[in-house]
């Protein structure tokens, strides 16, 4: 075909097609695979189809003790657009969703005993399903015991996908972090910053080129002082970003942070004794003085706390119920310090069944991310069968076709 039609003009419309269509053309022939493999036309596709992109949230349930992933439309209906098949990466129980980044899922495979334990490993996948593409990350080896917990994102300056690990000893104090590049396939140490700040092991976040978790450190006079800790994944440095004032009177426990859009940080605050939450966001990113008050919500001294799951590309939030139901709430509707009952008609039931089990709900996008890439792909038939190392293909760079 391409002795009719220029290259150039080949390229233009290959870039316009979904990636479902471009996984098939890859059949064509050879020349189309080399050109639709290049993770130059991978990197122009995904930020060509960025902006017109349909808009998924990556639901995350556990069903009858079984883990299920599904992608739902985010718009009104919030229709289901499909189940994911999981990659064959063994006990998928024993697993979660540490962060997913332009259509690429990082998955964390929990040692046998559950927990890290001392001279154990940590085990990480890389999953796009959309190309029905996975690869295993090297293993890493640590010695001390400690809870981990890990941040996955994307340094545009060197286009490559990075994971980081932060763990805290038992007295909540950081150990040594480190740092993948998918690029160099291999794991390095990265300087720890001096900080009096101590941590929980709790989910880092995406946001604005750095991952991001919480820190506390407790004052002379009981109360808290709190800051976001954030890592640069193009700089390769730690840096802090200041909390209100107001939060002194939390404890650790009581703050939780998210993503909120692609350059904000959203925190909940809830205090159980009066049975109320509240969620701030920071407005413009790394100006302490932006911080705002959306939202507060009263349960009423029988109820229970909705959890925040996140938020929707229309900026509503995302709340959890507890029985199988989760709501949209627009905050746009919503006075600062307004206070809201879970009874109010602004909230909108969505149809959709999340189970009693709802472990995460996460923004996605298709793209091609892992096509050019070292490692196996997988049928749905494969779904939940271990891996078998006999079925990767060193003379085919570990791909194989797709069913």
């Amino acid at each position: 075909m391409s002795d009719y039609m220029p290259v150039e003009v080949i390229m233009e419309i290959l870039q316009r097609l979904p990636v479902k269509s471009l996984v098939r053309c890859r059949s064509v022939c050879k020349s189309w695979n080399t050109l639709i493999s290049h993770p130059s036309f991978i990197s122009t596709h995904l930020q060509a189809s960025l902006p017109n992109n349909t808009p998924f949230l990556l639901l995350g349930c556990n069903k009858r003790g079984r883990l299920e992933y599904s992608l739902h439309y985010d718009n009104d209906g919030f229709g289901k657009f499909k189940q994911l098949p999981l990659p064959p990466i063994g006990c998928v129980s024993n697993s979660k969703v540490v962060g997913s980044c332009n259509g690429v899922i990082c998955v964390y495979l929990y040692p046998h005993d559950l927990y890290p334990r001392d001279h154990d490993e940590l085990r990480f996948v890389l999953w796009n399903p959309s190309i029905q593409k996975y690869i295993s990350l090297p293993q890493l080896s640590f010695s001390e015991p400690a809870d981990f917990n890990f941040g996955f994102g994307f340094d545009s300056r060197t286009n490559d996908y990075r994971l980081l690990t932060v763990g805290v000893d038992i007295i909540y104090r950081l150990v040594q972090p480190y740092l993948f590049s998918l690029n160099e396939n291999c794991w390095k140490r990265v300087n720890a910053f001096s900080t009096n700040y101590e941590f929980l092991p709790v989910p880092l976040h995406f946001v604005n080129g750095a991952v991001h978790w919480l820190g506390f450190r407790k004052r002379n006079n009981g109360a808290f002082s709190h800051a976001i800790l954030g890592f640069d994944l193009s700089a390769e440095e730690f840096f802090e970003i200041n909390l209100p004032e107001s939060f002194s009177s939390l404890g650790p426990f009581d703050l939780s942070i998210m993503e909120y859009g692609k350059s904000f940080i959203a925190v909940t605050t809830h205090q159980i004794a009066v049975v109320f939450q509240e969620l701030w966001v920071m407005k413009e990113y790394g100006v302490v003085e932006s911080w705002t008050k959306v939202l507060t919500l009263h349960t009423g001294p029988r109820s229970w706390i909705p959890d925040v799951l996140g938020f929707r590309k229309n900026g509503e939030v995302l709340l959890h119920m507890g029985i199988a139901k989760m709501v949209a709430l627009d905050l746009n509707s919503q006075q600062m310090e307004a206070s809201l009952y879970l009874n109010s008609q602004q909230i909108v039931l969505l149809a959709v069944d999340v189970g009693a089990d709802l472990l995460s709900v996460r923004s996605y996008v298709e793209s091609l991310v892992l096509l050019d890439k070292v490692g196996n792909v997988y049928s749905e038939s494969d779904v939940n069968h271990p891996i078998d190392s006999s079925d990767y293909d060193e003379s085919s760079g570990g791909e194989s076709d797709l069913a």
